[in-house]
């Protein structure tokens, strides 16, 4: 006798190995469908198809209302999420549709589902993002815009996207989004910036309003639901700063334990921020080579340990001032402190280099990752200088001379030289132990 609640299915229902539901069907029993502020007239025949034959729906307040009657169950999408990732999974197997804003996949609850459900067992019906729908209103090419979210982020994260001319598009938290970034881009210098307020895009009650950031007059009304377009305008306060390494030391709040510019760009270079890579930066003091990885490329982690507490709340206050507030803070002395992290792709050490750090990190960084190490002192010198010789990679003592005031007249002043070695873990050949 069939199942009249899955008549579509035509395999097993089990769970693989990652504990997500693997079933064998003619067609995706998850369906995720984006839509708008107009409701259910905006959705296509495939998505009202897809609520019609739900057995469950899972959606906001704010999307479940849109639906009326329905047959199916319906689900008030949670907090935590794991709690209502959890109920959604248990319903593997049965037609399920999750509602979702806009585009599920851009900034939406479609990427974290598509961690946890395969693509084969997963169907995506997008809306028009709020992206789309504003670039369309103000006439911006989207490509040449920047697409931001603070829902559930730092509103810090703005300022490294902080450029003259540059062109944000940013989805907010709630109706107090907007003067919160107001009030960081006045903080920052770019207090003439022009914010568009953009609320219900594409619904009834859509409504449009303009204003300054540092005369933000819009009121205490804005809905929750909208997206902030800024239109970036330096003022005389503003420092832009460029994402490309090197950026100078009076960017950083430090106490001089800290990696200068010449020698931090060239460590950089040499750890190869990539997108996705995780880098321990140990012995982190400002965290200035932590800062400027996060800086270097989309997607990157990184995980700053410093033993001293009052060198981790600098690290905090620059990871916030220059737009990286992901950053990762372990308040702690390597090698204990590195218990239970994630394995990184590159490790940075700037000091500390005695009482087995080094060997904690190498074990930890993975295959192919690379290491840079510094060192300012004969003992950590003469522990490079053995590492160079057991482990190879390329070392170079570095100093340099800068030019100050001498009486009247001017001379080159040298600096503490620097040794820099850097090296990249070999992959295990097959069939040899890592």
């Amino acid at each position: 006798m069939s199942d009249p609640v899955r008549p579509w299915l035509s395999g097993k229902t089990g769970t693989n190995d990652e504990g997500r539901a693997a079933v064998g069907t003619a067609r995706p029993w998850l369906t995720i469908v984006g839509i708008g502020d107009g409701g259910v007239s905006s959705l296509s025949g495939e998505a009202m198809d897809a609520l019609d034959n739900a057995a469950t729906i899972f959606g906001g307040a704010r999307h479940l209302a849109f639906l009326g009657d329905t047959r199916a169950e319906t689900v008030v999408w949670e907090t935590p999420f794991a709690d209502a990732l959890g109920r959604l999974l248990e319903r593997a197997g049965t037609p399920t549709v999750v509602l979702a804003t806009g585009d599920p996949m851009w900034f939406g609850v479609g990427a974290s589902l598509a961690r946890h459900v395969s693509p084969d067992e997963m169907l995506v019906l997008p809306a028009p993002s709020a992206f789309s729908l504003a670039a369309a209103k103000l006439g911006w090419p989207i490509q040449n815009a920047s697409c931001l979210t603070v829902h559930g982020r730092p509103v810090d994260q703005i300022s490294r996207h902080l450029f003259p001319g540059e062109k944000l598009l940013i989805l907010s938290e709630n109706g107090g989004s907007p003067r919160e970034i107001a009030r960081l881009l006045t903080s920052r210098g770019f207090g003439q910036s022009r914010l568009t307020v953009m609320e219900h895009l594409g619904g009834e009650r859509e409504r449009i309003r303009a204003t300054v950031a540092a005369g933000y007059d819009l009121g205490d009304d804005e809905a929750d639901l909208n997206l902030v377009a800024v239109t970036c305008v330096a003022g005389r306060a503003a420092t832009p700063r460029p994402t490309v390494a090197g950026l100078p030391d009076d960017a950083f709040v430090h106490d001089g334990k800290m990696t200068k510019r010449t020698l931090r760009a060239l460590a950089i270079a040499a750890l190869e921020p990539m997108p996705g890579a995780l880098l321990w930066d140990l012995g982190a003091g400002a965290g200035s080579i932590a800062v400027e990885w996060l800086r270097a490329a989309p997607r990157v982690r990184a995980i700053a340990i410093e033993p001293k507490s009052e060198r981790c709340a600098m690290i905090a206050e620059n990871a916030a001032t220059l737009g990286v507030p992901e950053l990762f803070i372990v308040d702690g002395k390597a090698p204990e402190a590195l218990a239970g992290l994630d394995q990184p792709d590159a490790i940075f050490i700037g000091g500390g280099l005695s009482d087995g750090v080094f060997d904690a990190a190498w074990d930890a960084l993975k295959p192919g990752g690379r290491m840079v190490a510094h060192a300012v002192t004969l003992e950590s010198e003469a522990i490079l200088l053995d590492l160079h010789g057991r482990l190879g990679g390329e070392l170079m003592r570095v100093a340099i001379d800068r030019a100050e005031p001498v009486g009247p007249f001017r001379g080159f002043r040298p600096s503490m030289p620097v040794i820099h070695w850097h090296v990249t873990k070999p992959n295990p050949r097959p069939g040899q132990a890592g």
